[in-house]
Parts: structure tokens; C-alpha cells; sequence
């Protein structure tokens, strides 16, 4: 019996969500197709060059196949290149994790149209799509797809308005797409990580935040990833159409 594969996107940070989600499936024996997108991450000064490829080496030592494949996924046809190229160097996924995002501060001094239209590129129109492909070339009998969302609907995200705009298109896309899709045997969801140290947390962001967590401590990587790799898992096969907040009770 061959191994489920997954697409995971956004993989190019060593302490990124992606990374972490990808190590949590690569530990229950998922191969990986791994997306990354270098300009966008030397733009935030939060990952090296070699970075995406450490990543992919770490991972191959778990004993799985491993696809690294840089994409700007801004582009129009990225999401159907994305899934023709895992077909054709690994075979057809059975899980999609979309993890990449645009994530830059705006407000009333910086929101703009261009800015704007940057967030919907990536959070929302490649997201979308990259589902639709998915789900139009699926042929197997459990599929998984999820989102990775925001909090935007718990609570007000100051300066952040492209992100949580289109953060919150998304939920609604999977709500709909889950019940279009269940025929299929896929499963669709979204989940919010909640505030996550990624690496953009300033000491002061870190001091800020930390009271708001009950738990007494930040939210990590690893903690998302662990339930995503629940979700993937045929514990969840009666799971779909929801948002699903892991964010350690954090208080608004």
C-alpha cells in the first residue's frame, strides 16, 4: 500500500508553520511536496537561502520522499503547475495543507490597492484554487484538505486588514467547498493557530502577549502542527466544513 502524499505550502523557514507541519506528517510516514518562495521570506529577514533545502534533508532522515519546489504562488497559474508537478515527480496527493500566505502591516497610513490585491493573490485566490485542483483530480477514497486561517473572526486585527480580509474569505471558501467536495471523500477546514512564534515576535510583542495566553506560555509551531496531523488522520474522517481555533484559549 503506497503512502498518503501531501502538498504543504509555505515551506521555506526553518521555525515556520509549514516546517513544523511538515516534520508532524513526516513522523506518521507522509511524503512531502514542499512549496517555498524565497523573495517573499528574505523580505520579512526571517530565513537564509539554505534554509527550504535544510528543511528538506531533515526531513528526508524521517524516511520519506521529499519534493522541494520553489513557487511564486501570486502568479495565476501557479496552483495548476503546483499540481501538475507533484503528479508528475511524486503521484497524486491525498492531503493539501495550504500553508503560504502574504502577511504585511497596512493601516490607514499604507492600505492600498496594490496591497491589497498582493494579499488576495496568495491568501485567497491561490488558496482557492489550489483546492479546486485538488479536489477536480482526486481519485482516491480520503482526501484532506486545510487552511490555515486567522483569528480575524474572534477579534479585531489592527493594521492588518488585506491579511484578515482575506483570511476571512477563506473561511468562508471552506465552509462552502466542504460540502461540494464531501461526495468525494474529502474533507475541508481551516484552523486558526492562533498568535504563533514563527520568529516575528519582538521581546515586547512576547511580554504583550504572554498574559494572554492562560496556558503561560506562546504558541509554537509544533502546537498547530500536532492537530493538523490529527486532522489528516482517519480519527478525523467525521471533521469538515469547520474553523477550528488551537490557539492555547488565548484571550482577546
Amino acid at each position: 500500500m503506497s503512502r498518503p502524499l501531501a502538498v504543504v505550502t509555505g515551506v521555506g523557514r526553518k521555525q515556520g508553520i509549514g516546517a513544523a507541519i511538515s516534520h508532524a506528517l513526516a513522523d506518521v510516514g507522509v511524503d512531502l511536496f514542499l512549496t517555498y518562495w524565497s523573495p517573499y521570506d528574505r523580505e520579512l529577514g526571517l530565513a537564509t537561502a539554505d534554509e527550504p533545502r535544510e528543511i528538506a534533508q531533515e526531513l528526508r532522515a524521517k524516511g520519506v520522499r521529499v519534493t522541494l519546489w520553489e513557487c511564486d504562488l501570486s502568479q495565476p497559474d501557479a496552483p495548476q503547475k503546483c499540481m501538475d508537478t507533484v503528479e508528475t515527480e511524486m503521484g497524486k496527493p491525498t492531503i493539501l495543507v495550504n500553508n503560504a500566505c502574504v502577511s504585511l502591516r497596512d493601516g490607514l497610513d499604507h492600505y492600498s490597492g496594490e496591497l491589497l490585491d498582493r494579499h488576495y493573490a496568495v491568501n485567497l485566490r491561490a488558496t482557492s484554487l489550489l483546492c479546486v485542483e485538488f479536489a477536480r483530480r482526486f481519485t482516491g477514497e480520503r482526501g484532506r484538505l486545510i487552511n490555515i486561517t486567522t483569528g480575524q473572526a474572534l477579534g479585531p486585527m489592527p493594521g492588518e486588514w488585506a491579511y484578515a480580509a482575506t483570511k476571512a474569505a477563506i473561511e468562508a471558501f471552506t465552509r462552502s467547498f466542504a460540502v461540494e467536495v464531501a461526495h468525494k471523500g474529502i474533507t475541508v477546514n481551516a484552523v486558526n493557530p492562533g498568535p504563533t512564534d514563527t520568529g516575528w515576535m519582538t521581546d515586547d510583542i512576547k511580554q504583550a502577549l504572554l498574559p494572554r495566553f492562560p496556558m503561560g506560555r506562546i504558541g509554537q509551531p509544533e502546537d498547530v502542527a500536532r492537530f493538523i496531523r490529527f486532522l489528516v488522520s482517519s480519527d478525523a474522517d467525521w471533521i469538515t466544513g469547520q474553523v477550528l481555533h488551537s490557539e492555547g484559549g488565548f484571550i482577546r
